[in-house]
């Protein structure tokens, strides 16, 4: 598969499902009292969370 960088590729019922996932680890990582699980799943969310408005941004 050849890099197109392009958002069009990405799926947004992917990018729901992932971020549902991550979150469901960032609460388990925060019951758990884990710095590390909370650190890598919030990051994630962030990174996650902006990709819909770089994808209606760019198209």
């Amino acid at each position: 598969m050849a890099a197109t960088r392009s958002t069009a590729d990405l799926s947004l019922a992917t990018l729901v499902v992932l971020l549902a996932g991550v979150l469901l680890w960032l609460a388990y990582g925060v019951v758990r009292g884990d710095i590390a699980i909370v650190a890598a799943n919030a990051a994630t969310a962030v990174l996650v969370g902006l990709t819909p408005s770089l994808k209606k941004k760019n198209g």
